[in-house]
């Protein structure tokens, strides 16, 4: 007599995806947490230095993260493509080996342009209205700092090959060991201690710096080593390029890299505005943005589990499969940030606390500012959660195009315009700026999870867009 075969219920998938987002999101979650305290960490070094300096440094790390988060954007089309690619069969190495190796000559363009760039990151931030004075202290950072984004990037790509293959431990691992290397050098390097010179912004940059270098000799290390990761021999034939591969990433990539940068220059015209309402509010921004910052990386890691989940179903054409892995992720990031904005709304004290001392009297106009772009930071939590993770949602269907527009709308057609005219013109100042980014991002956060839904409602009539 036969068993019975035993297929799952609706609620079972359900709480099966569940279980396997949580397992793929957990390490990817804490990785980001980790990867955003390098730069927090040094935010939180310059903040002891003083809120000159503090000022100084956040006009430096939004210059970098906007150029750091395009090119990040860029590579990150390796996880879509790789995510598709072993949906469809686990085993492809010759497939993954053309993925990795072009991911990681695009690494190379990309950031041989972005170093000129940055050297020069005084006559930029001139150019944008800075403060003379400011702008000269700042790039004492930069001139550290930016030599950090290759190996950066180096690092990304084999992160995204471990997230596809869905064994993310090891990069937590590695980004939780350069935590303590960040920290450690900082301290060092920025106060002077254990008789080391007293570098001040210079030494946060460089510490950050060499634990970029660790991050991605410990994973190259872990890929050459580790039996599951050892026979795709990622490096081997590491030179063999073709320009046809290139550009079919690059065809996926750069739209992802312009909605992470509209995303990011965003914020970063935001710097440059309260850069031009003066010293406390800039420095009061950047304890938010930090802060914001940090709530971020969890809608971000549901974002990316939503690529990898929704890719792999894709890849296996399982239209309700993938329909499910991406909702679950969207609950999940979505909800999170709403428990954030409850914390941004009644802990905005320990928040700052973190940042500058509360009983020192010359701080006392940069905490006032700082609760007040909280209360408004609190209000597009929720927004920039659904935003983000909708995204991710879209890129495992490699759409990528049509979000790249709807984020220049929301972002750059409403949200720029509408802080700008409210600071300035309404006199509503560094308030006046958020709620042009609370704006923005409630238009695309909305627009996004409407593209998901029409793209995902199709998936059972036609396989989706490889390119799209």
């Amino acid at each position: 007599m036969f068993a019975k075969s035993h297929t799952p219920g609706p609620t079972q998938l359900w709480l099966a995806e569940l279980q396997s987002s949580m397992r793929l999101g957990g390490p990817l979650i804490l990785t980001n947490l980790a990867q955003v305290s390098l730069l927090a960490t040094n935010m939180i070094y310059m903040g002891r230095l003083g809120p000159d300096e503090l000022a100084a440094g956040s006009l430096s790390a939004s210059l970098y993260q906007a150029f750091m988060i395009f090119s990040m954007g860029l590579v990150s089309a390796v996880v879509p493509m790789l995510a598709t690619t072993l949906g469809r069969r686990l085993r492809n190495v010759r497939e993954s080996q053309q993925i990795i190796r072009h991911g990681f000559l695009t690494a190379l363009l990309i950031t041989l342009p972005a170093w000129i760039v940055l050297w020069n990151a005084e006559h930029i931030l001139l150019m944008m209205g800075q403060d003379p004075v400011v702008a000269a202290r700042s790039v004492t950072y930069m001139h550290t700092l930016q030599w950090a984004l290759l190996p950066y990037l180096g690092y990304i790509v084999l992160r995204s090959f471990l997230a596809a293959m869905e064994k993310p431990g090891w990069t937590l691992a590695v980004a939780i060991t350069a935590i303590g290397i960040n920290a450690i050098l900082g301290w060092l390097l920025v106060f002077g201690k254990l008789g080391l010179p007293a570098m001040g912004l210079a030494g946060a940059g460089l510490a950050t710096t060499v634990s970029s270098v660790f991050m991605f000799a410990a994973l190259s290390w872990i890929v050459l080593s580790d039996p599951r990761f050892r026979r795709y021999y990622l490096f081997n034939e590491a030179w063999q390029w073709s320009f046809k591969r290139l550009w079919k990433m690059w065809a996926l990539g750069i739209p992802i890299a312009i909605t992470f940068t509209l995303e990011t220059l965003v914020f970063y015209a935001a710097v440059m505005m309260m850069g031009v309402l003066g010293q406390s509010d800039l420095a009061a921004h950047a304890i938010a943005m930090q802060i914001c910052a940090v709530s971020y990386m969890i809608p971000l890691g549901f974002s990316q589990v939503a690529t990898i989940r929704v890719g792999l179903a894709a890849g296996r054409v399982d239209p309700l499969g993938a329909r499910r892995a991406g909702w679950i992720s969207y609950i999940l990031g979505v909800g999170f940030m709403g428990l954030a904005a409850l914390v941004f709304w009644f802990a905005p004290l320990t928040l700052i606390s973190l940042f500058l001392d509360l009983d020192v009297a010359e701080n006392q106009d940069v905490i006032e500012l700082a609760i007040t772009f909280l209360a408004l930071a609190a209000l597009f939590q929720i927004s920039d959660g659904a935003q983000a993770v909708a995204a991710g949602m879209l890129r495992g269907l490699h759409d990528t195009r049509i979000p790249m527009l709807l984020a220049l709308l929301g972002y750059w057609v409403l949200g720029v315009p509408t802080g700008s005219l409210l600071a300035f013109q309404f006199n509503m100042g560094g308030m006046g700026i958020w709620i042009g980014l609370v704006t923005g991002l409630s238009v695309v956060a909305v627009l996004m999870t409407l593209r998901w839904m029409r793209a995902s409602a199709r998936l059972g009539r036609k396989r989706p867009a490889r390119t799209a």
